[in-house]
């Protein structure tokens, strides 16, 4: 499949498989960035997520996957207030982060602006993409084809983070370690 990628657009799909759940029909499009082909000829590879897809029609499995997709876009969020979400979205962020680096000692320093001007459904995106160690999670956050619930369930799994480790941070303020 490297040899094809590096030949042609480094484009290619990503889809999500486990052993519980099996494999699903929505994914997205990864490039290849930045790659660098190691000694027993695998390769490091850097890539930037794009569009979603869903797959309609698998054309081959061997050696790998190949599939017809439809292209996903966000349906129209209707009267919620996008910008208002994600601002609450990138507080509770800033709170993770903050009570994050406090629990690990790290030192507690003003966090940047984690929007980067992003407009909502990119953030939205970004946001779910920092949920590392959590794929199903990631999974149903790609899966969701509209922006304000997809920042309303992101708001919902950071509020649930802030607030373990807030109880963490007391346990920890009680009982220090030596």
């Amino acid at each position: 499949m490297m040899h094809t990628l590096l030949h042609t657009d480094l484009r290619f799909g990503v889809i999500y498989s486990d052993s519980v759940t099996g494999t699903t029909d929505v994914g997205c499009v990864g490039e290849i960035v930045k790659h660098e082909r190691l000694v027993d000829d695998r390769f490091f590879l850097i890539c930037k997520g794009q569009e979603r897809f869903r797959i309609t029609n698998v054309v081959r499995t061997k050696p790998y996957l190949v599939a017809e997709v439809n292209w996903l876009e966000d349906r129209p969020s209707g009267d919620e207030d996008l910008e208002g979400l994600a601002s609450e979205v990138e507080t509770y962020m800033k709170d993770v982060i903050r009570l994050s680096n406090r629990l690990n000692g790290k030192p507690e320093k003003e966090t940047l602006d984690l929007r980067r001007n992003l407009f909502p459904t990119p953030f939205s995106f970004f946001v779910g993409s920092t949920f590392e160690g959590a794929p199903r999670e990631q999974q149903a956050l790609l899966e969701l084809e509209d922006t304000a619930t997809r920042l309303k369930r992101e708001k919902e799994t950071l509020r649930n983070t802030l607030n373990y480790l807030s109880a963490a941070s007391a346990v920890k303020d009680v009982f220090p370690s030596s």
